[in-house]
């Protein structure tokens, strides 16, 4: 199951396997995700790579946050996991994970080998001139801890896991059913997936600001975008030209479309986000050749 790991004023729930001399990967979830979201993913990649995946503060099986979800926060948890993996690491990070996986990029761009983002989320024009998140936040905690103490948790979330992912993916989860039921079943992961909606708005507005003031580096890129839910076809077109935006980033960027692909991309998807990340490292270990 892992191992709970320190990463400066927060606990994290991580889980390593690969060959301790391969090159470091940081895997990192969407909103609400745990672990188990990548196990396809890493049972491809662990083969070859030293895989890290863990579980934000108070998701999964990590123990409840001591600060609440931030771009600051989450970039800094992703720089303490490339320090601790060995750095430069690839990061994988898929949908709002990509925020943070971006921003860790722009501000430690000595610890990024380079990036794959699988069906990131996008929010070019983001703005937050309120910013409830400070005080709600403690609020949907609360909640939390109050569906786990009255055993509404384990009625609600599970049920609420299996609706989310009906929409965004074309299997189960991964994870065994009891596994799902207890980590979903948790009043702590309600709480925060609670706080993680009430933070999105604010964090990509953060990573609006931090595109201002720091440059992306130019590392390989790769940006997987899936379009098989998103159903308008204006939709489609801002999605797609988006994420070729994003992949523009960096002069070795490259974008892959998947027309019929559901977001869950690390369940339904693992064989593309395995040959991006094998793309990724290619490109990273000829300009070192090169250097």
């Amino acid at each position: 199951m892992g191992e709970i790991v320190n990463v400066g004023r927060e606990q994290v729930h991580a889980v390593e396997s690969g060959p301790a001399d391969g090159v470091p990967l940081l895997l990192t979830s969407g909103l609400g995700g745990a672990w188990f979201d990548w196990d396809p993913t890493v049972d491809l990649l662990r083969r070859r790579y030293r895989v890290t995946v863990f579980d934000r503060p108070g998701l999964g099986l990590s123990p409840a946050a001591v600060a609440r979800p931030t771009l600051r926060r989450d970039a800094a948890i992703l720089e303490a996991l490339a320090e601790r993996a060995g750095r430069p690491v690839v990061v994988l990070a898929h949908s709002m994970g990509a925020f943070h996986a971006e921003a860790l990029a722009r501000l430690r761009p000595d610890l990024v080998r380079g990036l794959v983002l699988a069906d990131p989320s996008y929010e070019p024009g983001a703005r937050a001139a309120v910013r409830p998140g400070a005080v709600l936040a403690p609020l949907a905690t609360a909640a939390g801890v109050l569906l786990g103490a009255t055993r509404l948790a384990r009625a609600a979330g599970p049920p609420g896991r299996r609706f989310a992912l009906r929409g965004t993916s074309r299997r189960d989860d991964a994870a065994p059913p009891d596994v799902v039921r207890s980590v979903y079943g948790r009043g702590t992961v309600i709480g925060t997936v609670l706080a993680e909606e009430l933070a999105y708005r604010e964090t990509a507005a953060d990573l609006v600001r931090l595109r201002e003031r720091r440059t992306f580096p130019p590392v390989p890129l790769v940006v997987v975008t899936a379009l098989g839910d998103v159903t308008a076809a204006g939709r489609k077109r801002e999605w797609r030209r988006g994420h070729a935006r994003l992949a523009a980033m960096s002069p070795r960027g490259r974008q892959i479309v998947l027309p019929d692909a559901l977001h869950m991309l690390p369940l339904d998807r693992p064989g593309v986000l395995a040959d991006a990340v094998a793309e990724v490292c290619g490109a990273a270990a000829a300009e070192r050749e090169g250097a």
